[in-house]
């Protein structure tokens, strides 16, 4: 018998099916580490979508669940005017135009040459108003001291309504809408003051296509304009209670504007007297006043008198 014994060395064949099946056995389990890991990544996206679903509807549902906070006194998305002390307009001359009735004809009388406000003429001016519209500015500098006269002798009631048409002009800041929410929040703290912080808010205008006045700019100015509880106001301001107000009052006015006839918001300023838009010059405070005497007077004379009884 022959010492060279091969009888347990594998042959050539049987290596080779032995490398075989080392490799599948390699190949399958890297396969099942790859499904592995596959579904670790699957079930992680799913986690994360699910948490973003989540967070999402928890945000929907938290700003739905709470009501939008109203400004006090807001009557049609306006602010009336009951004082207009507080405000340096300078001196710019106020034509000496008082929007009241004409005086009743009479036989052997004079007529008085100033004529007296009435209640039964009084003019009702809305001023809708988007604080970065150059437009708004400009009539604001030109009218406001006749605005300001009219509303001290009675002739005319004023009010103000704060919208955001030009909210994507201010790089991102959204400034017309944080000045709208601001107004409102004079409004309410300190309602007094609204024709005071209107016109700093116009004075003091940003330029179109800036970031506009910062919210804390934005509460000294009301702190300079007088405001009482100036650290209520302020906290008003910079945490934007009234911007949902602001931006829900503009689509509203957008759609339809309250007491005219089919009148919707396309632009700023729109200024309306006695439901009558003023299409003449911003800049021309007695083409203004011509135009509020004019409409009070057509007011007036459409105004059935009572029939006396015998």
């Amino acid at each position: 018998m022959s010492s060279d014994d091969r009888s347990n060395v594998p042959a050539p064949v049987d290596r080779r099916e032995a490398v075989r099946e080392k490799a599948q056995q390699v190949q399958a389990r890297h396969a099942r580490a790859g499904r592995i890991r596959l579904a670790l990544l699957l079930s992680g996206a799913v986690i994360v979508v699910g948490a973003v679903v989540v967070g999402v509807a928890m945000a929907f549902s938290s700003a739905t669940s709470q009501p939008q906070l109203a400004p006090r006194g807001a009557n049609d998305g306006g602010f009336a005017i009951t004082s207009v002390s507080g405000v340096a307009l300078g001196s710019a001359a106020i034509p000496d135009t008082t929007p009241t009735a004409p005086a009743e004809e009479s036989t052997g009388t004079e007529a008085d040459p100033t004529p007296t406000p009435s209640s039964s003429s009084t003019a009702d001016i809305r001023v809708y108003v988007d604080y970065l519209a150059p437009g708004a500015r400009q009539f604001e500098m030109a009218n406001a001291p006749q605005l300001s006269s009219w509303v001290t002798q009675g002739a005319a009631t004023l009010s103000y309504h704060p919208v955001a048409m030009l909210t994507a002009k201010s790089n991102g800041t959204k400034y017309s809408l944080r000045a709208a929410g601001a107004a409102a929040c004079v409004a309410t703290h300190s309602p007094e003051k609204v024709f005071a912080f209107n016109h700093a808010l116009l004075e003091q205008q940003p330029d179109a296509n800036s970031d506009g006045l910062s919210d804390d700019e934005l509460a000294t100015l009301a702190q300079t304009a007088g405001v009482n509880e100036p650290k209520v106001v302020r906290a008003c301001i910079e945490n934007g209670e009234y911007m949902a107000w602001a931006k829900s009052a503009t689509d509203e006015a957008v759609h339809g504007i309250p007491g005219t006839d089919d009148l919707t918001l396309t632009g700023t300023p729109m200024i309306l007297v006695n439901g009558e838009q003023y299409r003449g010059a911003l800049d021309d405070p007695k083409e203004f006043a011509q135009f509020v005497l004019t409409t009070a007077s057509d007011a007036y004379y459409s105004t059935p008198s009572p029939t006396p009884r015998p």
